[in-house]
């Protein structure tokens, strides 16, 4: 991500204070978030221009953003000389043309999970970005900004605990749209969990196996819940319970078990209420109040062009583990990942 961190020391150099215009493609509710982020909470940054199919909903994005122009065309967003950089919120099945696009324009872009829905769209990033020569792309795995994550990591690094073993996560959300495919629980949301695994041990994951349980009766049909297990090169096995119609509440959290201790990332908010025999604490609704923090701290450091954010590769990676999943779900057997080589680019 040089080319955000250049412009920031040109304007140093200069003494001018530069702020990066940012053009949003997808204003939905996460495209809404990020807009409102930028505004108001992420410093060196502006909101320079929007784009969604539905103008209105642009238009009020653009509104609450400082009066940012509204495009009538996503690529005339890309190539446009006021945007500096690009952010993508938008349906699934574009990311992968909307990221090739900011590629061949030469401009910085992140993208919210997945890089594409398939390995393939996602191989063909890699193949763009080599071919450009350096990082342009950035994908949203914001859990690797959390606060609770870091922290755990850095005690993991810093070998307080040993050498890790396992790690225990869990991935719940109060109900989900009835009917969804069960491929759906991987590629959406254990996929979050397959990207943190890959990040906290440094390697890559080896081999996959899902298993289901009875559905819930809330499930509507789809195969929830479901048990990920992982194991990695060095051998550390990770168990990821994904249940998307838990009722009561968004809870994310997970315990590592090393050879000398444990770490325990438990699920916010720390405030609890005990009263009348009870010991209870409030739960968020969805992710956004859970990863709040997250989601700010990833655009901050995507501004400041720092570059710890998750690369193309990471994104590659993901999807394509996911995948091994999705394959293992249907044929009820273990699969062995097999991940390519990663290339030149990515490496160090």
């Amino acid at each position: 991500m040089r080319f955000l961190a250049e412009v920031a020391q040109a304007g140093a150099a200069t003494g001018r204070h530069v702020v990066k215009r940012i053009g949003i493609i997808g204003t939905g509710i996460m495209g809404a978030d990020h807009a409102r982020l930028l505004t108001d909470a992420v410093s060196g940054a502006c909101v320079g221009g929007v784009f969604d199919p539905d103008a209105e909903r642009a238009g009020g994005v653009a509104a609450r953003s400082g009066g940012a122009r509204v495009f009538a065309d996503p690529y005339a967003l890309i190539g446009d000389d006021g945007i500096d950089a690009v952010l993508i919120a938008s349906s699934d099945a574009t990311h992968e043309e909307y990221v090739l696009a900011c590629v061949a324009a030469g401009k910085p872009v992140l993208c919210e999970k997945p890089l594409a829905p398939t390995t393939e769209g996602c191989a063909r990033i890699l193949e763009a970005e080599a071919a450009h020569g350096s990082r342009l792309v950035t994908v949203g795995f914001m859990r690797r900004f959390d606060p609770g994550y870091t922290d755990l990591k850095a005690v993991l690094d810093g070998g307080e605990v040993g050498i890790p073993l396992m790690i225990h996560h869990v991935h719940r959300n109060p109900a989900a749209v009835p009917g969804i495919p069960g491929s759906a629980l991987i590629t959406n949301s254990a996929v979050h969990e397959l990207d943190i695994t890959r990040w906290l041990f440094g390697e890559e994951i080896t081999e996959v196996a899902v298993h289901t349980p009875r559905p819930s009766g809330r499930a509507g049909g789809t195969r929830d819940p479901q048990l990920l297990i992982l194991t990695t090169e060095s051998g550390v096995l990770a168990d990821v319970e994904i249940f998307v119609n838990a009722r009561y509440g968004y809870e994310v959290r997970c315990e590592l078990v090393a050879e000398e201790g444990t770490v325990t990332l438990d699920a916010p908010p720390p405030t609890s209420l005990r009263r009348g025999g009870l010991h209870a604490r409030e739960l968020p609704a969805d992710w956004r109040p859970r990863f709040a923090e997250a989601y700010r701290l990833e655009l901050q450091d995507w501004i400041d062009g720092t570059g710890r954010g998750a690369t193309a590769w990471d994104g590659f990676a993901a999807t394509y583990v996911a995948q091994a999943c999705v394959a293992a779900l249907e044929s009820g057997e273990r699969h062995v990942v097999g991940m390519p080589s990663i290339p030149r680019l990515y490496r160090g």
